[in-house]
């Protein structure tokens, strides 16, 4: 079968590697359709690394992705070859402290896919998944659009963290994939305002077609009027030093600043000061945590916004024209999209 092997910072060979094959009862063949590029796999792609998590080797990448069942174990009941399913990425053993007690996302044993020393990623022809990691579609969700589950579901679990807060007014510092998920989900309450900024004119551009009250670069926020901005929450979804010092300004006392964003670098600062006074809460989100089947029926049901979100799909032999045009923030691209399947 082939596949996208990231060979070093910047640069993937199409390779021929060995098949891959159903060794336990409870495992399903999937042949990928459709995988989409999320920011973790461009930092990979820039760096090689998210913090200790190295690529030494040539390694296969990507972890939001779509596919069509075409084997089953023995002991799989749910799913029979021609089901398309999107897949979660997250496979935890189910019996550690943090499994048992509703929290598989932070599993001690946790498998993700495309992260180095765990599991292969999804810009291949074809992988193999625990039936439980595989989730039908519906007949009217197309499998590109059903890339957008994944980035998603980080969206609503993020949302879990202020479900309980009186929220009028929320900040969004990045407008990319999951910064736009965020935005979608607040745009279910009419009376709630938000606020976001992006670096890149297409973004903004989208984060006002999806109702966005502000969406303006990071360097121009401050309100013409005079009046200070003051959030009740603020998602940070860039993974940037100055987001997060950004986000400390325009929370008001007692808000809350969730976390979504991976930094390339290892360390960020904060002005604990600032943080001390205003009593800021800081959440910290880790992947998502149960919220797949929602992120699937949430794309069922909101596919014509979703749907000029994500480019024309690229071929797996364009990936690296894809990801060159992605970490470049080319031709208006938000949700890249790698065409799996072989021609």
């Amino acid at each position: 079968m082939k596949a996208a092997m990231l060979t070093g910072p910047g640069h993937f060979d199409i390779r021929t590697v060995p098949d891959v094959r159903i060794t336990h009862a409870s495992q399903v063949l999937v042949r990928v359709d459709y995988a989409g590029i999320c920011g973790s796999d461009l930092h990979y792609y820039r760096t090689g690394r998210i913090g200790d998590q190295v690529i030494h080797d040539p390694f296969v990448i990507g972890h939001e992705c779509t596919g069509t069942v075409i084997g089953t174990g023995g002991a799989v009941r749910n799913l029979q070859s021609g089901d398309r399913v999107v897949i979660e990425p997250a496979v935890s053993c189910g019996i550690c402290d943090q499994c048992r007690t509703g929290r598989p996302h932070t599993c001690r044993q946790l498998a993700f896919l495309g992260c180095p020393g765990q599991l292969n990623g999804a810009f291949t022809e074809f992988l193999i998944m625990p039936e439980s990691n595989c989730l039908r579609l519906s007949p009217d969700l197309p499998s590109v659009t059903a890339v957008f589950a994944e980035p998603l579901s980080i969206a609503l679990y993020a949302w879990e963290f202020i479900k309980t807060t009186r929220v009028r007014q929320i900040g969004i510092l990045g407008a990319g994939p999951i910064g736009l998920s965020i935005l979608l989900i607040a745009s279910e309450n009419p009376d709630l305002q938000t606020v976001v900024t992006d670096k890149v004119e297409a973004r903004l551009n989208a984060a006002l077609s999806l109702g966005a009250g502000r969406a303006v670069r990071p360097d121009i926020l401050d309100d013409a009027s005079g009046t200070p901005i003051e959030c009740d929450a603020v998602f940070e979804c860039c993974g940037q030093q100055e987001a997060i010092d950004q986000a400390v300004h325009l929370l008001k006392p007692g808000g809350h600043l969730v976390i979504v964003g991976i930094p390339e670098i290892t360390h960020i600062q904060c002005d604990i000061h600032n943080f001390r006074r205003k009593e800021i809460t800081i959440h910290n989100v880790r992947r998502q945590n149960g919220m797949m089947h929602r992120a699937v029926d949430f794309c069922l049901n909101h596919q014509n916004r979703i749907e000029p979100l994500i480019s024309q799909p690229f071929s797996l032999e364009q990936v690296q024209k894809a990801f060159h045009i992605t970490e470049g923030y080319k031709d208006g691209i938000i949700k890249a999209v790698i065409d799996c399947r072989n021609p």
